[in-house]
């Protein structure tokens, strides 16, 4: 059976007493719940990713963070590398989210140079795909996630796919408030699964993680994550507030 997983991306977000005070609230409202019903993973911005590790030790969850550069090494300043993080013991990153694609302009190749950098230095990739709303409008939404993977993590080995969590983003539902019904989530998912199962079988497609990311919340996360295909949340704003995200993951 597969794991069901609640990352919470904190973006931009946070000085570093902010952060402390609610990786401290998060874990103690996890160590306070009667059954924990999924794997937390916390993303959150480079500067506490240390501390974070600190905390998660004792904890009941594990660190993620929201960005790497393809190299190892090398002349690109300001940039994180996936050899540091492991380096700080960091278990998880963020590939391919939507404002990385739009802002930042990150094309599928490097998206996959990303990967490649992650699991080679012991990383799990949280990779994000999805489509905007005049896709969706205009009923090219299939075809658009099937190219984002087909350019990407399908190019894995079946033993390097079997590491990838993958994360649908609704990109026209992120941060507006609007996500996705349970019903068209299920149906992305249904079908990402069905394009794994013919890339890698079936044994990997039932294995394979598919969280949701699009203004899921503690009034909406029980019905998304209802659904069969549904494994978890990738949480952004929500992730911001304790209570909230410890209800998310308390969804199942």
């Amino acid at each position: 059976m597969r794991k069901k997983i609640v990352a919470g991306n904190w973006k931009m977000h946070k000085t570093f007493t902010e952060a402390e005070d609610l990786i401290f609230e998060i874990d103690e409202a996890l160590n306070n719940l009667p059954e924990q019903k999924a794997e937390v993973i916390l993303c959150i911005p480079f500067p506490y990713l240390e501390l974070a590790v600190d905390i998660a030790m004792d904890g009941k969850f594990f660190v993620g963070a929201q960005n790497i550069h393809d190299k190892d090494y090398g002349a690109y300043t300001g940039e994180i590398s996936a050899t540091m993080l492991r380096s700080l013991d960091v278990d998880y990153v963020i590939i391919g989210h939507s404002e990385r694609r739009t802002y930042f302009h990150e094309d599928d190749a490097f998206l996959y140079a990303k990967v490649l950098s992650a699991l080679k230095n012991d990383i799990y990739p949280i990779f994000c795909f999805g489509e905007i709303l005049s896709q969706r409008e205009a009923a090219m939404h299939f075809e658009i996630i099937k190219s984002q993977l087909e350019n990407t993590v399908f190019h894995l080995s079946s033993e390097e796919f079997s590491k990838i969590i993958l994360a649908y983003e609704p990109v026209w539902a992120i941060g507006t408030g609007v996500n996705a019904s349970p019903e068209q989530a299920q149906e992305i998912h249904a079908y990402v699964r069905k394009l794994v199962a013919e890339k890698f079988g079936e044994k990997i497609a039932e294995d394979t993680v598919i969280l949701y990311g699009g203004s899921c919340n503690p009034s909406n996360a029980a019905s998304l994550f209802s659904q069969t295909d549904v494994d978890g949340g990738l949480i952004g704003g929500a992730s911001l507030k304790a209570d909230d995200f410890v209800k998310i993951v308390n969804s199942f």
